[in-house]
């Protein structure tokens, strides 16, 4: 994971716990995409894969919060990005740069040394907590602080993975936009012919985790699975290659579980999710209601 905010030469890896490390393997981050270098991971003959959030440049200074921050926001997409340094304070509030909707997932993870990605996310218990890295259920630990985000700042105690004394911190802040995003829940029915979930749109991503027990997370594109029904998956917390399993269809307004399985669609089984529209059904840039067809 890179971005303009810290910079191209910094990395972080989603199945990691380690802190930040440098990377010379993208060139840059440009205003319509970016440029690799043809080595490493990233050149060669492999098959490869990038999923792109654009928010707004370099960033600028925040102080909404009782920590300022740097702040990168596009509000049109509900997409933001934000860095800050702890002050070990339980109650600290860090300012997101959304401004017109709460985020309802933000994702931090610790730059300045090793420590778990932290996921909040509204749809579970706001006393829990959801990592990245790995394939634990939902855990018990209010790491913010038991409170929801608000349309200018997060939360987050004092605990060192997200807000330790001096330490360093990136955090990707998500709020829903109609006909864009959704970002949701739903129960598993133990069913082949499982639940439908309705997001508004066509999916062309859809990042998904079972919260009430032990699994992967799973991503889901139209890039790499470009038919129903959509077999082919990369887990965040796992580096290996892609793997094959049946997971959902996406339909025209939303997607619908293929599988029993207890990762998807076990029966009373608690999942959540994000999904990002193929053909967002936005009206103009800065409306958040979703355009009508002519």
């Amino acid at each position: 994971m890179l971005d303009h905010v810290r910079g191209n030469s910094k990395q972080l890896r989603s199945e990691s716990t380690a802190a930040e490390t440098t990377t010379s393997q993208y060139a840059s981050i440009d205003s319509d995409g970016f440029t690799v270098n043809n080595s490493g991971d990233y050149g060669g003959s492999d098959n490869l894969v990038s999923w792109h959030w654009k928010a707004n440049g370099a960033g600028s200074s925040n102080s909404d919060g009782s920590i300022t921050s740097t702040v990168s926001a596009n509000t049109t997409s509900g997409f933001s990005i934000v860095t800050y340094t702890g002050n070990g304070v339980s109650g600290a509030t860090v300012g997101h740069g959304l401004s017109t909707t709460a985020p309802k997932v933000v994702l931090i993870k610790k730059t300045s040394g090793a420590d778990s990605w932290s996921m909040l996310n509204t749809n579970i218990d706001l006393n829990k907590y959801l990592k990245l890295e790995g394939t634990d259920a939902q855990v018990s630990d209010p790491l913010f602080n038991n409170t929801a985000p608000t349309t200018s700042v997060f939360t987050v105690d004092s605990d060192g993975q997200v807000n330790g004394n001096t330490n360093t911190f990136v955090a990707y802040c998500f709020s829903e936009v109609k006909g864009y995003s959704k970002i949701g829940s739903y129960t598993g029915n133990g069913n082949a012919d499982g639940p439908f979930i309705y997001t508004g749109f066509k999916p062309a991503f859809v990042f998904q985790k079972r919260t009430d027990s032990t699994s992967n997370w799973h991503i889901f594109d139209n890039k790499r699975e470009p038919e129903n029904v959509m077999d082919k998956y990369l887990a965040p917390n796992d580096s290996g290659a892609e793997g094959t399993a049946t997971g959902f269809d996406f339909l025209s307004n939303g997607f619908k579980s293929r599988t029993s399985s207890n990762w998807n669609n076990q029966s009373g089984g608690t999942y959540i999710y994000m999904a990002f529209a193929e053909e967002p059904l936005v009206a103009n840039v800065g409306a958040s209601i979703p355009a009508t067809a002519r």
